[in-house]
């Protein structure tokens, strides 16, 4: 495997956790930053989490990479700034974490592979496109996803 093809394995990761979460969610691409032998793909959510849904989010997303046989390396609990740590059985390291204002920020780092160029990712972000543009706080709001309220407890457990 080669950078290039780490790339777009990379994104297919991304692709398959955004398609993973419902209600979905607006994103952008991040930077792109490639090594001599590793490349990371990155992307924003521009919907804004709500404290009050943040566990719910990276419930969803734990849940996800758990079916995909991810294994979590690690989870840093913390209200305010969450996040998730998991790897792929093929290296790729992906995490899942929550900044300011509730934005979450995906990254997936590939294991070392041959040295190559690297394109720019080809999935089309479902919100504006902020390419070579600084990420601006999430200025989506979601009925789901930005409420202040709870989710309501159950007394069943989904997976």
């Amino acid at each position: 495997m080669n950078l290039q093809e780490a790339a777009e394995r990379a994104d297919a990761i991304l692709d398959a956790i955004f398609l993973a979460i419902e209600p979905e969610v607006r994103w952008t691409h991040g930077e792109t930053t490639a090594g001599s032998c590793d490349v990371t793909r990155r992307r924003a959510v521009m919907t804004a989490i709500s404290e009050a849904r943040r566990g719910s989010f990276l419930g969803v997303v734990e849940r996800f990479w758990r079916r995909s046989d991810y294994v979590i390396k690690s989870v840093n609990s913390s209200r305010k700034f969450p996040a998730v740590y998991a790897q792929s059985a093929d290296g790729f390291g992906i995490s899942l974490s929550i900044g300011g204002e509730g934005q979450a920020f995906f990254e997936v780092d590939s294991p070392c592979v041959e040295e190559s160029a690297v394109a720019d990712p080809t999935s089309q972000p479902n919100g504006p496109d902020y390419s070579g543009s600084p990420i601006p706080r999430p200025d989506v709001h979601d009925d789901f996803w930005s409420s202040r309220a709870p989710l309501p407890t159950s007394s069943s457990s989904a997976s």
